[in-house]
């Protein structure tokens, strides 16, 4: 189910730390932990300054502890790479699906990045964290109409998937009194705040399936990839003939996005290569096309073995191919986006829990339960998702133990780690996952009617609440009792 940590090594909670060197100099995306960990005088794992067993006491556990220099080093890593090696403009987005709240919205747009948002809730998170419109790219295959509402009155960018989603929107457009060409027509409803006057069209990309597949050394370079995701590429003439001729739509760019958790440079290399092509027959239509997006997907060290490049390693070969394409075709150069989310977060944040009960099946195998398990952590179970633990009150102390680390849920799958390597660990230790930053928050649930964990952020020694933990009250606010049920 989940892989094992090498056995037979005599190691202690410290080989995971950070290599030494200066933070900024370290790739978040290449360690295990976040790079400000190290172990304090008490032998506990101090994270931003904090004493991750002293977070525990204060907030409870499970407990998020987001590392907000780690997550800030990652930011300015992606743009600066940008910057460096790309000749034209560059915007880096956060792709919020990875852990969408507040918090961590204003931080990455603190940094200069914008978000991307996959749904309604995701657009008005960023909106709220202060996220100005113009660097909110909100992207779905399945958008409601009032989420394309919601978008078109924010003044977002909307990346459209599909041709149901394409005529709806310009339906849609029309009805607002988007005219684009001048004219402002009257409409029934007050503008929102920031919503672009009714004679500017729509800004808009087309998000386009590559064929271009990962995790493999055969690439389909051309004809359909299974993907629910984005206009085929056999449609290329079809849907830009019709996007030229709608008004109300001002298509800046073209969208793409080939997978996630990825560690190879080559597909992005070769991604990179068919869009400035696509760019080209775009501007045959009229099109003028001033945006790519290469997505995201760049991967993260999840265990030892994993060996993904480094953010800057990712973004160079990128920058060089788009170049190389744009000036063979004589193009000018588009402002190139891309969209990491896990390469951004996810190392940036462990998940603190308390164990409680042990269970010694002779032979067979130890189970250690802690106080939570899928409801804050669904991928183990979900994907099989792997991943490292230290006990956060004995750093030093040597793995002597094997053990599976079972959730409180009621289900036999409810296994985070199998085959943990430990040291003896007792009731109260605190136990720390590695690596949670991404999709563990996002993904949460209140299985079992388990509230979700607080949330804090960290930072030169001082911890900020960012998440409340949700309550009994919580849990039941969203219920509704007949009268007739009531006794």
């Amino acid at each position: 189910m989940v892989s094992t940590h090498p056995a037979g090594v005599q190691l202690s909670g410290r080989q995971y730390l950070p290599q030494t060197g200066s933070h900024t100099n370290l790739s978040p995306n290449q360690e295990l932990l976040p790079l400000t960990a190290k172990v304090n005088n008490q032998d506990h794992l101090e994270i931003g300054g904090c004493d991750v067993t002293t977070l525990v006491q204060q907030f409870g556990s499970p407990l998020y502890i987001l590392d907000e220099e780690t997550l800030r080093i990652a930011c300015r890593q992606y743009r600066e790479s940008f910057q460096h090696y790309y000749k034209g403009e560059s915007q880096v987005l956060y792709a919020s699906k990875a852990w969408s709240c507040l918090a961590v919205c204003a931080i990455a747009a603190s940094e200069g990045l914008g978000i991307d948002v996959v749904s309604g809730g995701e657009l008005y998170t960023a909106l709220n964290a202060g996220v100005s419109p113009e660097k909110i790219y909100f992207h779905g295959n399945n958008k409601s109409r009032e989420e394309l509402t919601l978008a078109i009155q924010s003044g977002c960018t909307i990346v459209v998937d599909n041709w149901y989603e394409l005529r709806s929107l310009v339906e849609i457009a029309e009805k607002m009194g988007r005219t684009g060409d001048g004219e402002n027509v009257e409409s029934n409803s007050p503008p929102h705040p920031t919503t672009p006057p009714p004679h500017h069209p729509i800004r808009i990309m087309l998000r386009l399936t590559p064929g271009i597949e990962c995790h493999t050394h055969e690439y389909i370079r051309t004809g359909h990839l299974d993907s629910k995701f984005g206009f085929d590429p056999n449609d290329l003439d079809e849907l830009f003939a019709f996007v030229s001729q709608q008004s109300v739509l001002n298509c800046v760019g073209l969208h793409a996005h080939i997978g996630s958790q990825i560690f190879e440079r080559q597909p992005h290399q070769d991604l990179a290569a068919v869009m400035v092509q696509w760019m080209s027959k775009a501007a045959g239509y009229g099109l003028t096309v001033t945006e790519l997006n290469v997505g995201g997907g760049l991967g993260i060290k999840y265990t030892e073995s994993d060996d993904p490049p480094s953010i800057e390693e990712w973004v160079k070969p990128i920058c060089e191919v788009i170049q190389q394409a744009c000036a063979a075709q004589n193009l000018p150069l588009p402002k190139l986006l891309c969209e990491p989310g896990r390469s951004l977060i996810a190392t940036a944040c462990v998940t603190a829990y308390t164990i409680g009960s042990s269970k010694v099946i002779p032979d067979i195998r130890t189970y250690i339960a802690v106080d939570g398990g899928m409801s804050d952590n669904p991928r183990p179970i979900t994907y099989q998702s792997v991943y490292r633990t230290v006990v956060a009150n004995r750093m030093s102390a040597s793995l002597t133990e094997t053990a599976t680390i079972a959730g409180k849920h009621c289900e036999s799958g409810d296994i985070l780690i199998k085959d943990a390597q430990l040291p003896k660990t007792e009731s109260g230790d605190i136990l720390v996952v590695m690596a949670t930053g991404a999709y563990n928050y996002s993904m949460a649930s209140n299985y079992n009617r388990l509230p979700r964990p607080a949330a804090v952020v960290v930072a030169n020694g001082e911890a900020n609440l960012i998440l409340q933990r949700e309550t009994y009250q919580d849990l039941i606010r969203q219920d509704c009792l007949p009268e007739r049920l009531k006794n």
